[in-house]
């Protein structure tokens, strides 16, 4: 496992020239028709780089110095990296000259198949684009994703460089040793290592964002270390108890290893239903996320038992001497506990469930949109620059809706037939503005449609259905594009596919639920908590990120959650809920299944996983939730979520609610069908 992890590693260094940016939407809507319609034509390409060049001295840009200085400029660039140049200087169009003439820009489409060959081409080109003496201001699709892309990367490595330190502190005060605190720590580093090779090797085959880079590296870390947690936990739990060092392996993988197994293959579930979504970015953090658990489930199972039989007795040296307390003494909160739930569960419950409820409702009126340069810190030179381009040139920078207009002949249109689209574009409601930003000669007429509100706004998106609905000219399709249109129809998907994702998740929850433990009972309860667990994460994070509370405090701009993020935790949260479910069941089962009752049995389960849980829970806040220290609000939205889904999940959830409702269903908890409950012990998966 240490010789993969080492050919993985060395191999996976170079995962980040594999990726890319994009694929936010679905390939198959009409609005990346809309665009692939125009990028058909070299003249209506879409730029991937636009070039601001400012005139000096409060000049005018659209003088002949101006025109001879960036002419000059860009006949330099090389001819294998660009595939078409569009200028003011040379269309004299009035979209791309400022109101005040001080600016004006030029139109640059990189020669790449794809946003990764794109991005290695941008070197090539971005220097030559300066003009000694003219202000130069690069910005664009190609510019906002290599920032994007450098911030990814820093986040990443400093946020593995900051939560390792503090997870091996972490550990060394849970075991009280540092033998034991390094186990998980070294699993956590096997996996990334051969996660990174994974996802490289993944990358020849598929388009892969950037993104899943990070999922698999924070999400292979936490859930590593998590399942080493609870696996050596146990294992000294069992050599305490005076069990021999291969009969305490035998028994920690019989126990906490085929619960290892039995959570990480509900989380890979979890995880592959963002495979049944349309956008390359799901399938990607579905590659990531899959590939990240699998293998901290392969290593926990195959490498760690080896390691403990290794260590044996030597799993307690280097114990530190203020930290060694007796077991009685740390399970004493436990018990405490435990007997409050058992005594009062409906005076715990209710109001547990009053408070979730109310955190719910926020979720209920969020909006959704998809990433823009708002992801990016505010100050940042790739925001700034296209916020600039917006305000100075909005029929280039702002999010407007495009219409294209493509004959059957292929033929450019008459000027008749264009000025009738402009007329019936113009008078949609809501539009402010119609500006034609395609030549007369291309066989594509674009049209950039402006309106007032944002791009995710009501008013925008009636006027993108009213566009849709007008009847074009005889043989002329009519397509509509743009920002808005991308959103609604990516929406439009991920809903489409969003019961069946229940589905998955809520039948893959029962079935291996059942398997596990034999009751019908648990996995619905099991199911059910998780949802609310869920739903009460999106209801916080949208009075923050959407509704704007404390974002100041947090220096993010509210805006729509994007839906491919929201539905990536929806799976990942989903999945971590039910693994904690497990962690506890499967500790209240064995009680039961040694000659306990329901009462006791709960109690034992709380006593034996409380610690266990409540630690594996923080460990794994102080891994995934290094993304709220990302400059990119998008990772930072993923960890505030996770920080706040595992706190409640592993607390209030699993350490209250659950244990009260246990009591409060009595024996109905162990109901199952008696041609069910057969069949689950002849499959011998019950303890």
């Amino acid at each position: 496992m240490v010789l993969l992890a080492v050919v993985g590693g060395t191999y996976g260094v170079g995962v980040f020239d594999s990726v890319s940016q994009g694929g936010y939407e679905d390939p198959g809507s009409e609005a990346v028709l809309a665009l692939r319609t125009l990028q058909s034509d070299p003249a209506t390409a879409a730029a991937d780089i636009v070039a601001v060049y400012t005139a000096p001295d409060g000049e005018r840009a659209d003088t002949d110095a101006m025109a001879a200085a960036v002419g000059s400029a860009l006949e330099e660039l090389p001819r294998h990296a660009v595939a078409g140049v569009t200028t003011y200087w040379e269309t004299e169009a009035p979209f791309l000259i400022s109101a005040d003439g001080g600016s004006a820009l030029a139109l640059i489409t990189l020669a790449g198949e794809d946003s990764a060959a794109k991005q290695a081409l941008l070197g090539d080109v971005q220097d030559a684009l300066y003009v000694d003496g003219v202000q130069t201001t690069l910005t664009g699709t190609a510019p906002v994703e290599a920032a994007i892309s450098d911030q990814a990367k820093h986040d990443l490595f400093r946020a593995e460089g900051i939560a390792l330190p503090i997870v091996m502190v972490l550990l060394v005060v849970i075991f009280g040793g540092v033998a034991a605190a390094s186990l998980p720590v070294l699993i956590g580093v096997l996996t990334v290592s051969m996660a990174l090779g994974v996802l490289r090797l993944i990358a020849t085959v598929t388009d892969v964002n950037e993104f899943a880079v990070n999922v698999a590296g924070l999400l292979g870390l936490g859930m590593a270390i998590d399942y080493g947690l609870f696996i050596v936990s146990r294992f000294r739990e069992e050599r305490h108890g005076g069990a021999a060092v291969a009969d305490a392996v035998r028994t920690t993988v019989a126990t906490a290893g085929r619960t290892v197994a039995f959570s990480a293959l509900l989380l890979v579930v979890a995880l592959s239903t963002l495979l049944l979504f349309p956008q390359t970015f799901l399938n990607s953090l579905a590659y990531g996320g899959m590939t990240a658990v699998t293998l901290a489930a392969l290593v926990a199972l195959i490498a760690l038992p080896a390691a403990l039989a290794v260590m044996g007795h030597r799993i307690d040296a280097w114990q530190v001497p203020f930290l060694r307390r007796r077991r009685r003494d740390r399970s004493r909160f436990w018990n405490r506990l435990a007997t409050g739930v058992m005594r009062r569960p409906v005076l715990v419950s209710v109001p547990i469930l009053a408070v979730l409820v109310l955190l719910i409702s926020p979720f209920l009126n969020t909006t959704f949109g998809s990433p823009d340069e708002r992801v990016l810190p505010e100050g940042d030179p790739a925001r700034v620059a296209i916020e600039n381009l917006t305000t100075d040139f909005p029929a280039v920078g702002g999010d407007n809706i495009q219409v294209v207009l493509h004959a059957d002949d292929h033929h450019p249109l008459d000027d008749a037939v264009v000025a009738a689209a402009v007329a019936d574009v113009q008078a949609v409601p809501d539009v402010q503005a119609v500006d034609v930003t395609s030549p007369p000669q291309a066989s594509v007429t674009v049209l950039e449609a402006r309106y007032d509100g944002d791009a995710a706004g009501a008013a925008a998106r009636q006027a993108v259905r009213t566009i849709r609905d007008l009847d074009p000219p005889d043989g002329v399709e009519l397509l509509v594009g743009g920002a808005t249109a991308i959103d609604m129809d990516s929406l439009d998907a991920i809903t489409d596919q969003l019961p069946l994702m229940g589905a998955i998740l809520v039948g893959a929850t029962l079935v291996l639920l059942f398997l596990a433990f034999g009751s019908v009972v648990l996995p619905i309860k099991a199911a059910v908590m998780a949802a609310v667990s869920l739903t009460a994460t999106f209801g916080v994070l949208t009075w923050i990120f959407v509704d704007g509370h404390g974002t100041g405090l947090l220096q993010v701009t509210p805006q729509p959650m994007e839906i491919g993020v929201v539905v990536l935790m929806g799976a990942v949260i989903f999945g971590l809920s039910t693994d904690y479910e497990v962690f506890l069941l499967s500790r209240i089962v064995e009680a039961r299944a040694n000659g306990a009752d329901t009462e006791t049995a709960i109690r034992a389960g709380l006593v034996r996983s409380g610690r266990v849980i409540t630690a594996a829970a923080l460990l794994l806040i102080v891994v995934t939730g290094a993304f709220a220290l990302s400059g990119i609000q998008m990772m930072r939205f993923i960890g505030i979520g996770m920080i706040f889904a595992l706190a409640l999940d592993a607390t209030v959830i699993r350490m209250l609610l659950v244990p009260s409702l246990l009591k409060l269903m009595g024996t109905a908890n162990w109901w199952a069908p008696g041609p069910l409950r057969r069949v689950q012990e002849r499959l011998a998966l019950r303890h």
